[in-house]
């Protein structure tokens, strides 16, 4: 009985090892996402900062940015927005202080497309003339579209 109990012990161990390797290596084959859509919806100027300083990394290392600014991080996009402050940059970056707003236009200047939700301006006092040249309004279609698929990667702020 004792010998029987090990080897299903084993067994299942053994399979649980396997199944483990199986579940690493189908994760490490695939290539990193090119594209990457990140939606931004908070108006904490940390995180406004950090989702800018993660998406302009990501576009250094190639992927290709759709940037959405929906509810308080909609001012982003509004021409002449300025933020309450700058956020201290760690040491080692030697941009000492930075506004989110300067790296979303710095996004858009490397060719990020940057839209506001379809509900911001209706939702605002301002409207499509108030924002920044090559600030777009997303249409739910294709933004669902791009969560939808599975090779664009998605980002929630």
């Amino acid at each position: 009985m004792k010998i029987k109990k090990l080897l299903v012990t084993s067994a299942a161990a053994g399979a649980m090892a396997l199944g483990g390797i199986a579940v690493a290596d189908s994760h490490g084959r695939g290539e990193a996402s090119d594209k990457a859509l990140v939606i931004l919806t908070s108006d904490s100027l940390q995180t406004q900062g950090m989702a800018m300083i993660l998406s302009n990394a990501m576009q250094q290392q190639g992927t290709e940015l759709s940037i959405l600014l929906c509810d308080a991080a909609g001012e982003l996009a509004v021409e002449g927005y300025a933020s309450a402050g700058a956020i201290a940059t760690p040491p080692s970056n030697p941009a000492g202080q930075v506004k989110p707003e300067g790296i979303l236009q710095m996004l858009m200047d490397n060719g990020a497309s940057v839209d506001v939700c379809a509900i911001y301006l209706p939702n605002s006092e301002h409207d499509e003339s108030d924002l920044r040249t090559g600030v777009g309004v997303a249409a739910p279609g294709p933004i669902a579209e791009m969560m939808r698929d599975p090779a664009i990667s998605v980002f929630g702020f």
